[in-house]
């Protein structure tokens, strides 16, 4: 689990002020994992410390800590009867206000600071930070003589899926919770859109979706599923032209062939429309909507999202 800094930011440039409240350790069975982390603000949360009695009571502190102005505070739960759950574990919460300074200070792949006490900073910390600098990766959270350590994730990578019809509704349902992907939904109108996104969602508008291509980087991965295979097509085609991470296409073995075909006679060379995986998913869950995209799901979080659309998990 890493700060997902690009989470932060948005809520903060909603809310002004938020609490991030971070599994910093665990002892015996708990909810979830260290590094696990939800954000609180006066009106409402985001994400999830594992729910029940420890998250209703790690949100209400939240907000006396806005309350208040303090900056930090540390809660060491047992979850026991105390609690009324019965994981029998013990939890360390650290819970911090942030706000947009505080965002912009995030830098580095690694954050460390103090969140109770005084004195300095501790030999464990410091050498976690030399080994960052030595180019050993940052180092799982680390809460050590009240100084609290842990990795920042990456930027975002650029997920765009084209089409907002019900299996695009229901990848962007099943894939906009997972951190480390920066979503673009794209759709020829307005009103295919749901009333409401997901956080961090970016919905596009246009007509001619293909126009929009040149506007996604080069490094950005897509999956293509819009209600026409003309448009589906046109996408591949242009995505073709401008270069991609990764690039994948529902439908069936059949229309891939009439893809290919096509796409070859606009030029393209065998190897470079193999790029292009098609069928999305995984043949053995079935072609529900949900079912697609559990599989996409399923894939981009054993693989990572270089494998969304890889050969191997099109079923």
């Amino acid at each position: 689990m890493s700060l997902d800094r690009d989470a932060l930011a948005r809520a903060v440039a909603a809310e002004g002020r938020v609490v991030r409240v971070v599994v910093a350790e665990i002892r015996g069975s708990a909810p979830r994992e260290a590094g696990t982390a939800m954000l609180v603000w006066a009106e409402g949360q985001g994400g999830t410390i594992g729910g029940g009695a420890l998250e209703f009571e790690a949100a209400a502190e939240a907000r006396r800590l806005l309350r208040d102005r303090c900056s930090a505070r540390v809660a060491r739960v047992a979850l026991g009867p105390g609690l009324g759950q019965c994981c029998g574990g013990a939890v360390t919460l650290v819970s911090e206000v942030f706000d947009a300074e505080a965002v912009a200070a995030l830098t580095g792949e690694v954050h460390a600071r103090r969140v109770e006490g005084d004195g300095p900073m501790p030999l464990a910390v410091r050498r976690a930070l030399a080994g960052v600098r030595g180019g050993l990766g940052a180092p799982p959270v680390l809460l050590k003589e009240g100084w609290f350590l842990e990795p920042v994730a990456p930027p975002a990578r650029a997920l765009w899926i084209w089409g907002a019809g019900h299996v695009g509704r229901a990848l962007v349902g099943v894939l906009a919770p997972l951190p480390g992907l920066a979503i673009t939904w794209v759709d020829t109108a307005a009103a295919r859109f749901p009333d409401v996104l997901p956080d961090g969602v970016v919905p596009r508008a246009a007509p001619d979706p293909a126009a929009l291509v040149p506007e996604a980087p080069t490094e950005a991965h897509h999956l293509i599923l819009t209600y026409s295979h003309a448009l589906d097509l046109a996408l591949c085609h242009a995505l073709l032209v401008r270069g991609f991470a990764s690039a994948g296409l529902i439908g069936s073995d059949s229309k891939w062939a009439r893809f290919r075909a096509r796409l070859g006679q606009l030029g393209h060379s065998p190897a470079e429309i193999a790029r292009i995986c098609c069928p999305i998913g995984q043949k053995s869950l079935g072609k529900h909507p949900q079912a697609i995209a559990i599989g996409v799901a399923a894939a981009l979080l054993s693989e990572g999202v270089d494998r969304i659309a890889a050969r191997d998990i099109a079923g």
